[in-house]
C-alpha cells in the first residue's frame, strides 16, 4: 500500500488560501485586474516551460500596463507569496504533531529525544549525558539587522490567518463551526489586503527592540517553558533525573537598542529606554501570569515555611504570598513607566533581581510538593518558574556593540587632553603598556569636571558619545547586560581599551568584552591576538577563566567571498579553541550569522554540527537577525522546534564531536580557496563595469529607500562597494536572483580539483567530514534559487544597448552555470536539492507567481529611472516587489 502523502494537506491550504484571494482581489479591485494577474501568472509559467511566444506577450503586455495598475497587480503577487509562507510554516507545525502522535515510530531527526536514542545506543552513560546537559548554555541573540520587510501590522494578521488554518485542521469541526471558521479565514485575507505592506517610516532603534519583544511576548514567552518540559521528560527517561528548576539551557539576548556599530541613531539615551523598556515588559508579562497562578492555587494545606511567611490565620496562604508578589510587580511597573517619562519614582519594593522573583514562586513549589499536590507543583506554576530562569526579570540581556576605532578616539582624545600625546599614534605595545598601567591605577583617568577647550577632540559629540555610552552602563543594573562586542577588532589592546573605559567609568559589574574578528586577515590573526591576551597575567586574572571571541560572516564574506571566507572562519575556530585549551580558558564562541548563504545563514543543527571538533564545548552564541527571527519563532509550534534543534546540536557537538579533517583535505581547501579569493576579488574589485553593473541591473540603489531597519544601508556616504554593508550588498543580488555573494569563485575553485585529479577526494571530504558536507550543501541551497534567465530579463530591460554592461552580465551568468555544473560533478551528478525535497517543493510552489514579480520589478525600475526618481508614484509599487521577491524566497540577506 502506497505511503499517506504527508504535504497534501499543505496544497489544501494553499490552493484555499490562492482561491479565498482570488476572490478578494475580484471584490476589491475588480475583475479586470483580477484577470490580468491571472494572464500574467499563466503566461509567465508558459515562458519558464520555453514558450517564446508566451515570453515575447508577457513583455508586452507588462510594458503596457498603465500606472494605476501596477501597484495592485504587484500586491496580488506578493500577497499569495506571503499567504504560501504562511501555510508552510503551519505545515511544519501540524509534521510535528504528526510526530508526536506515532509515539511508536522513531522520533524525529534532529530532537534531544532522538539524539539521547543514539547516545543510549553508543553506551553513553545517563551521568555523562546528565553533566553533558548541566553544562548547556546557549544563547540566542536576536538582532535587527534590516532584514524583517514585513510590518508588524501586517504579522499580527498573518498570525490570526495562522490560527486559523489550524483550527480548520481539527477533525472535530461541526460543519457549522467550519463555515464559520472559513468566513473568519476570509475576513483576514481582506483585512491584510487593505493593509500596507510597507512601513511609511523607518523604524527607530527602540521600535526595532518593541518588534523583539513581540517576538517574545507573543511565541516564545509560551513557548520556552513547553520546550523545557518535553527536554525534561527526556532527561528524565534516559537519565532518571530532572532539569534543575533554576537551569535554563536556551536563553536570549538582544542586540536591538545596543548595536551602535554604524548607526548613529543608536545613542546612550536610547540604550537606557530599551533596558528599561524590556523590564517594563517582563514585570508585565509575569504579572499576568500572577494573576493566573493566584486564580489557580487557591488549596489551604501548605508547608511550615510557607505558613511561617503568610502567618496563621491565612485561609488562601499561596495566594496571599502571590499577592504579594503581584503589587511587587505592578509597584515595579509604575517605578518604570516613571522612568521612562523622567518623572520622580518609588523604587521601594521593585523588583531589581530574578532571584527576589524566584524564592516566592520556589516557596509555594516546595510546599505543594511537601503537600502531596505534585501535579499542581508542576503544572502552571512550573511554567512560571521555568520563564524567571529564562528570561529573567531584565526579559533578555542587551549587548552593546561598537567599532573598535571609536574607543581609539575616545583614548587619543583622553591622551591629548593629559598632555600625553596621541594614543592612536603609538604602536601596539606602547598601547598596552599604558592600558594595562591606568587599569592598575585606581585613579580617574580624567577630572570629574575637566576644563574643556572648545575645539578640543574630547570635545565631540563622538567622543562624548562614547563616554556617556558608558557611564550610562554604570548605572544599569549588571542583570540588564550582557556582552560589549567590539566589531573590526584587530589587536589586545582594542579589548584593554574598552576594560580600560568601563573601570574608569565605575561600571559596578563589567561587561565581558568580546572581540569580533570579521575580514578575512582579522579572522587569520584571531589566534594570535588571544594568545598575547591570555599572556597578559593582569588578563588571565580579570577574565576568571572564560573567554567568549565572535566571528563574523558578514563581512568576512563581503572581504572574500563565501568559500573563503568559510574556511577561514572554520580555521580561525579551530586555532582558537587550541589557545583557549591551552591555557585553560574555557572558550565561548559567538556565531555573527546572517540569514543567507553569504552571510552564514545555514540550517542551526548542520551549521552547529559541521564546527571543529570541540570548538563547541556546551556553549555557544548565534545572532538570529531579521526575518530569521520570524522564520524560526514566529508560530510557536516552530519555536519549540528550533529551540529543540538548539539543544540536540550542542549536546551532539560536546558529546560526539566531528572528525578533524584529514592533512590531505586542508591543503585541497587551501588550494580551492586561494582561487575562490583570486577570483572573487578581481571580479570585485578589479572589473572596470562591475559597480555599473550592480547600480544598473539590481536594486541596489532603489533598496536604499525601502525603510527595513534603523541603520544606514551604507557605512559612509558615496563609495564604492567597499562602503556597503553586507546585508544590502546580498539582498541587491538575491532580488536579481543570481545570488553572486554566496558563489563567485567557488566553481572555478571546484574545477581545479577536478582538473588536478582529485574529484574523488571532493566525493570523500563531502561524505566523511561534516564542515565540507555543510559548505557544498549551503552552495546547493543558494544554486538552487539562482536563475540566469531572470538576471537575462533585467539586464535586457535596464542595461539596453550598453555593450560592455551586456557582456560582464553574459560573464557572470556563464560563471553561475560553471559553478552549478562543478557542484554537480563534485555531488556525483545527483540533481539540486535531490536530497532536499521541502525546499524543492517550496520554490516550486512560488516559481508561477514569483518571476512575474521580476518582471514588474524590473518594467518599474525602468519606468522610474526615466521619469526622475525618487518621491515618484512608481516607489510603492516598487517596494512591494522588493518585499515580495524577498517572501518568495525567504531571504533577503
Amino acid at each position: 500500500m502506497n505511503a499517506p502523502d504527508v504535504n497534501a494537506p499543505l496544497r489544501d491550504d494553499v490552493r484555499l488560501l490562492g482561491k479565498m484571494l482570488g476572490d478578494a482581489l475580484r471584490q476589491q479591485v475588480g475583475q479586470d485586474i483580477f484577470d490580468k494577474v491571472e494572464k500574467i501568472r499563466v503566461l509567465g509559467k508558459q515562458a519558464r516551460d520555453g514558450n517564446a511566444g508566451s515570453r515575447s506577450e508577457l513583455s508586452r503586455l507588462l510594458s503596457g500596463l498603465h500606472d494605476d495598475e501596477l501597484l495592485p497587480i504587484v500586491r496580488a503577487f506578493t500577497q499569495f507569496l506571503n499567504l504560501a509562507n504562511i501555510a508552510e510554516q503551519y505545515h511544519r507545525v501540524r509534521r510535528r504533531r504528526a510526530h508526536q502522535w506515532r509515539a511508536d515510530e522513531p522520533p524525529q531527526p534532529g530532537s534531544v529525544r532522538a539524539l539521547f536514542v543514539r547516545l543510549a545506543a553508543e553506551g553513553r552513560s545517563p551521568q555523562e549525558i546528565l553533566q553533558a546537559v548541566k553544562t548547556l548554555d546557549i544563547e540566542l541573540v536576536l538582532t535587527a539587522h534590516p532584514t524583517e520587510v514585513s510590518r508588524r501590522t501586517l504579522i499580527r494578521k498573518y498570525d490570526d490567518i495562522a490560527d486559523s488554518l489550524e483550527r480548520l485542521d481539527h477533525a472535530s469541526l461541526t460543519p457549522v463551526e467550519r463555515a464559520d471558521e472559513l468566513s473568519t479565514l476570509r475576513r483576514h485575507i481582506i483585512a491584510a489586503w487593505h493593509t500596507d505592506e510597507i512601513r511609511k517610516t523607518r523604524p527607530t532603534p527602540v521600535d526595532e527592540a518593541k518588534w523583539g519583544f513581540t517576538a517574545i511576548e507573543q511565541t516564545l514567552w509560551k513557548a520556552v517553558p513547553q520546550f523545557l518540559r518535553e527536554f525534561d521528560a527526556v532527561l528524565l527517561e534516559y537519565t532518571g533525573e530532572h532539569l534543575p528548576l533554576d537551569m535554563s539551557p536556551v536563553r536570549f539576548a538582544s542586540w536591538m537598542g545596543g548595536d551602535r556599530d554604524g548607526n548613529p541613531n543608536v545613542t546612550h539615551h536610547v540604550t537606557r529606554e530599551v533596558v528599561l523598556l524590556a523590564r517594563w515588559m517582563a514585570a508585565d508579562l509575569f504579572w499576568r501570569d500572577i494573576e493566573e497562578l493566584r486564580a489557580e492555587l487557591s488549596m489551604s494545606d501548605c508547608s511550615p515555611a510557607l505558613r511561617a511567611a503568610v502567618g496563621l490565620d491565612c485561609s488562601e496562604p499561596y495566594r496571599e504570598l502571590l499577592r504579594e508578589v503581584r503589587r511587587r510587580l505592578a509597584a515595579t511597573r509604575d517605578w518604570l513607566d516613571a522612568e521612562l517619562r523622567h518623572e520622580p519614582s518609588d523604587a521601594q519594593d521593585v523588583y531589581r533581581h530574578s532571584s527576589e522573583l524566584f524564592e516566592p514562586l520556589m516557596l509555594c513549589h516546595q510546599s505543594l510538593l511537601d503537600c502531596g499536590l505534585e501535579d499542581v507543583a508542576n503544572g502552571c506554576l512550573l511554567d512560571v518558574i521555568r520563564r524567571v530562569a529564562c528570561f529573567g526579570v531584565e526579559l533578555l540581556k542587551l549587548d552593546i556593540r561598537q567599532e573598535s576605532t571609536r574607543h581609539t578616539d575616545v583614548l587619543t582624545a583622553i591622551t591629548q587632553f593629559l598632555g600625553m600625546g596621541s594614543y592612536a599614534d603609538w604602536d601596539e605595545p606602547a598601547r598596552q603598556s599604558f592600558l594595562l598601567a591606568e587599569l592598575q591605577n585606581p585613579r580617574p583617568l580624567l577630572p570629574e569636571h575637566p576644563h574643556l577647550i572648545p575645539d578640543h577632540p574630547l570635545n565631540t559629540p563622538e567622543v562624548q558619545e562614547v563616554l556617556a555610552t558608558f557611564r550610562e552602563l554604570a548605572r544599569q543594573p549588571s542583570d540588564s547586560l550582557g556582552a560589549y562586542v567590539i566589531s573590526m577588532a584587530e589587536r589586545p589592546s582594542d579589548v584593554l581599551a574598552v576594560m580600560l573605559l568601563q573601570q574608569k567609568a565605575e561600571v559596578p559589574h563589567p561587561l565581558r568584552v568580546v572581540p569580533l574578528f570579521e575580514t578575512l586577515d582579522d579572522l587569520e590573526g584571531a589566534a594570535a591576538c588571544l594568545e598575547a591576551l591570555l599572556s597578559i597575567p593582569w588578563y588571565r586574572d580579570a577574565i576568571a577563566g572564560k573567554q567568549e571571541i565572535m566571528i563574523g560572516y558578514s563581512d568576512s564574506a563581503k572581504d572574500a567571498g563565501f568559500l573563503a571566507a568559510n574556511w577561514a572562519q572554520y580555521r580561525a575556530q579551530e586555532a582558537l579553541t587550541e589557545v583557549a585549551a591551552r591555557f585553560g580558558v574555557k572558550l565561548t564562541l559567538f556565531h555573527g550569522r546572517g540569514g543567507s548563504v553569504s552571510r552564514g545563514g545555514a540550517p542551526a543543527h548542520q551549521a552547529l554540527l559541521s564546527q571543529p571538533p570541540g570548538s563547541v564545548n556546551g556553549s555557544i552564541r548565534v545572532t538570529e537577525q531579521g526575518e530569521m527571527i520570524r522564520f524560526k519563532f514566529g508560530m510557536t509550534g516552530i519555536a519549540i522546534r528550533n529551540l529543540d534543534l538548539y539543544a540536540s546540536a550542542t549536546l551532539e557537538a560536546t558529546l560526539l564531536p566531528p572528525p578533524s579533517p584529514k592533512p590531505e583535505w586542508r591543503e585541497l581547501m587551501h588550494e580551492m580557496t586561494t582561487v575562490s579569493l583570486a577570483v572573487y576579488r578581481e571580479t570585485v574589485r578589479d572589473t572596470p563595469d562591475f559597480v555599473r553593473y550592480l547600480r544598473t541591473v539590481t536594486p541596489e540603489t532603489e533598496l536604499q529607500m525601502l525603510p527595513l531597519g534603523s541603520r544606514p544601508a551604507k557605512r559612509k556616504p558615496g563609495g564604492g562597494v567597499e562602503s556597503l554593508r553586507a546585508i544590502p550588498w546580498v539582498f541587491a543580488w538575491t532580488q536579481v536572483r543570481l545570488m553572486l555573494p554566496a558563489w563567485l569563485g567557488t566553481g572555478r575553485a571546484l574545477n581545479m580539483a577536478v582538473d588536478t585529479g582529485r574529484e574523488g577526494m571532493l566525493r570523500e571530504m563531502a561524505r566523511d567530514w561534516p564542515y565540507f558536507h555543510t559548505v557544498l550543501g549551503m552552495l546547493e541551497m543558494v544554486l538552487a534559487k539562482a536563475d540566469a534567465s531572470i538576471v537575462a530579463s533585467y539586464e535586457e530591460k535596464l542595461a539596453g544597448d550598453d555593450v560592455s554592461l551586456r557582456e560582464l552580465g553574459a560573464e557572470l551568468r556563464h560563471r553561475l552555470q560553471i559553478t552549478m555544473d562543478a557542484l554537480l560533478q563534485a555531488n556525483s551528478g545527483r540533481p539540486l536539492l535531490e536530497d532536499n525535497p521541502v525546499l524543492r517543493r517550496s520554490i516550486s510552489v512560488r516559481t508561477p507567481y514569483i518571476e512575474p514579480l521580476h518582471l514588474l520589478q524590473a518594467e518599474l525600475m525602468l519606468r522610474r529611472r526615466l521619469t526622475g526618481g525618487a518621491g515618484h508614484a512608481y516607489d510603492q509599487a516598487l517596494m512591494v516587489t522588493i518585499a515580495g521577491i524577498a517572501a518568495g524566497l525567504r531571504n533577503t540577506g
